[in-house]
């Protein structure tokens, strides 16, 4: 495990390994973190392949600084960024799983020179107006008058601010479209019950590109953890490799 120390003295967890280019870039979801089955396979896949890799936590997520509640998906973007611009060199693969599809497409708009290609499982582009929606009437009557709610989804419980949903506005990325010509793969399940397999389609949609496929797993959901989903992961990063 290392760190690298943010301009805010804040620490951002990653695992890094040396290699060939193009490097892999991975990016855990909202309320995950590096330690992930799909970072951890991936990580052996860029060993296997001799290439770089690096996975890191976001702030306020696993073994990095801060609270989850303290921070916004502008944050999140800062330290992708952050991780690009510092610890990267040369053309970078992005993976970017939920939350992270969002933040990899974020790059692709303000780093295009950086990135060689995208793959997107279960991207979770634009999700702040659809999770506010879903929220109970005691949480958005917290958010509108203490600016704070505790949300429980599952066995999960965390913190929603109104902060965190203003800086989701700011962030959207599917109003306009999105200059990127680079290869993109967006792997989704069709069992998927956080995140419609629509948004694939808007997302391929609003991409500048024609290289972009997307791949529709009849049996999977949103985690895209299984045997058979690490396979079509695996077979997405040999394609994208040689469509670079």
């Amino acid at each position: 495990m290392s760190y690298f120390i943010n301009k805010k003295n804040q620490k951002i967890a990653y695992k890094r390994i040396k290699g060939k280019s193009p490097g892999i870039v991975f990016i855990h979801g909202l309320n995950s973190n590096m330690e992930g089955k799909k970072a951890i396979f991936i990580e052996k896949y860029a060993k296997k392949n001799k290439l770089s890799f690096i996975r890191f936590d976001c702030r306020g997520h696993g073994k990095s600084s801060g609270n989850f509640e303290d921070f916004t998906i502008s944050d999140w973007k800062k330290d992708l960024f952050d991780i690009i611009d510092n610890l990267t060199k040369g053309p970078q693969i992005l993976v970017g799983s939920s939350m992270g599809g969002w933040l990899m497409l974020l790059a692709a708009k303000s780093k295009k020179r950086k990135i060689s290609g995208l793959i997107g499982l279960a991207s979770a582009a634009d999700f702040g107006k659809d999770l506010f929606n879903s929220l109970s009437i005691k949480n958005k009557q917290d958010i509108k008058t203490k600016g704070i709610t505790k949300y429980t989804y599952k066995c999960f419980a965390y913190y929603l601010t109104k902060e965190f949903f203003i800086h989701c506005t700011k962030n959207k990325i599917l109003n306009k479209k999105i200059n990127f010509n680079k290869p993109v793969i967006l792997i989704h399940g069709n069992k998927d019950n956080i995140v419609k397999d629509t948004m694939p389609i808007k997302i391929m949609k609003k991409l500048s590109g024609k290289n972009v496929q997307i791949k529709f797993l009849k049996s999977s959901d949103h985690s895209l953890s299984s045997a058979t989903d690490l396979i079509n992961i695996k077979n997405s990063l040999d394609n994208i490799r040689k469509l670079i």
